[in-house]
């Protein structure tokens, strides 16, 4: 059927999620819904891995809003509020919510890789590398 109540559900397996997305260094996106790969209109989803003893660059992503789900290792998410960092420790099952435009970075300290799932209010990754935290987006 091709009516507005009607359209087939898309199963994409883990192990199919691709790397061709929006990348920050230190890091490592894998894309599994987007307008790309379900042709979705409002919505983005993956997977990010960040290595042990590792740190991603500073980015934003634009105006989207971000959701994060701690899936393993206990990533910390860096942000400025004024002239200080502010570091936000998490462990599995934590979320995070990063409003737009908001520069951060996430640092993996622990001996184990961290990964996270994120979704986004966009159905492409919006990602934008910054020299540093206090760069005007």
């Amino acid at each position: 059927m091709s009516d507005q109540w009607h359209h087939s559900l898309r199963h994409i397996r883990g192990a199919d999620l691709s790397p061709d997305t929006g990348q920050t260094s230190g890091m490592t996106r894998l894309v599994a819904i987007s307008g790309k790969t379900v042709h979705s209109s409002k919505l983005w989803m993956g997977r990010t891995h960040v290595a042990p003893g590792t740190a991603s660059g500073d980015h934003h992503h634009g105006d989207t809003e971000t959701a994060i789900y701690v899936v393993s290792g206990r990533p910390v998410f860096v942000f400025a509020d004024g002239d200080r960092e502010v570091r936000l420790e998490t462990e599995p099952g934590d979320y995070v919510f990063v409003p737009p435009w908001t520069p951060h970075r996430e640092e993996n300290p622990g001996t184990d890789e961290a990964v996270v799932v994120i979704a986004r209010s966009s159905q492409e990754a919006v990602v934008v590398n910054l020299p540093s935290l206090y760069e005007k987006p």
